[in-house]
């Protein structure tokens, strides 16, 4: 295990963790404006597919949050990153505001296909064509795999089942490039210019956002926002620091 280093860098989550939809967490600008004052880079890490990246950072504005553009790495962006390497055509299953994030991407008889959380598309007709185009050799690429996710009215299906169906049904494995995969936290502490040991995590999923991140190499801080996922942590047997947003930072 890598010793941990002088702290030069802190990631955190965003959905769930800073706000819930148009609505944020109690004391949470409070603890950014307090975590402004300390001598560390900040980065925000999101899975958040429901949007892409402008109109999540104005909703974050919106909700005064200090917050700058340039400073949100999201799942969204991975994505795009790697369609660009791989140099693919993807059935891009995404909610239809997040597809601003995917201008310029050639999109004609796909080859692939790249999966989010995208509730209009999640049918029959649509589910199907990307079984076909998988079954053709396509690959499976995920955005994240979330298995549920934080609304106001209570928690809702993620991504993740829709991808398992499709891995079940194919015998396909998706490539997830979002939390908690290592590269995700990787490049967005590359962005930064430091090392993991140098860096934590905060976030409100114990297995998405602070097992990933010690998987590659981070401190992670569980953040008490969610009864439902705190009373799960057994099961996922992930040892994890678990505090009030406002301690946490």
């Amino acid at each position: 295990m890598a010793t941990r280093r002088a702290l030069k860098a802190v990631l955190v989550d965003l959905s769930g963790t800073l706000h819930i939809e148009d609505t944020a967490i109690s004391g949470a600008q409070e603890a950014l404006q307090k975590l402004r004052s300390a001598p560390v880079a900040v980065r925000f890490v999101t899975n958040t597919t429901k949007e892409c990246k402008r109109t999540l950072f104005e909703r974050l504005q919106k909700l005064n949050f200090d917050i700058h553009e340039e400073e949100i790495f999201t799942s969204l962006t991975a994505a795009r990153n790697l369609v660009e390497q791989e140099q693919i055509r993807p059935l891009l299953l995404v909610d239809d505001s997040a597809l601003e994030d995917f201008e310029g991407i050639d999109t004609s008889d796909p080859n692939a296909v790249v999966i989010g959380l995208a509730p209009q598309h999640f049918n029959y007709t649509t589910l199907n064509k990307a079984f076909r185009l998988i079954l053709d050799g396509a690959p499976l690429i995920a955005i994240h795999k979330a298995r549920y996710y934080k609304k106001l009215d209570g928690l809702s299906l993620g991504p993740g089942p829709f991808i398992t169906g499709l891995e079940y049904a194919t015998d396909v494995k998706a490539t997830v490039v979002g939390k908690p995969e290592k590269p995700f936290f990787l490049e967005a502490l590359r962005s930064i210019g430091c090392q993991p040991e140098e860096a934590v995590m905060i976030g409100d999923d114990a297995r998405d956002d602070v097992g990933g991140a010690q998987n590659a190499g981070l401190l992670g801080i569980l953040v008490k926002t969610d009864l439902h996922i705190l009373a799960s942590l057994d099961a996922h047997e992930i040892p994890v620091t678990a505090r009030p947003l406002t301690m946490a930072i």
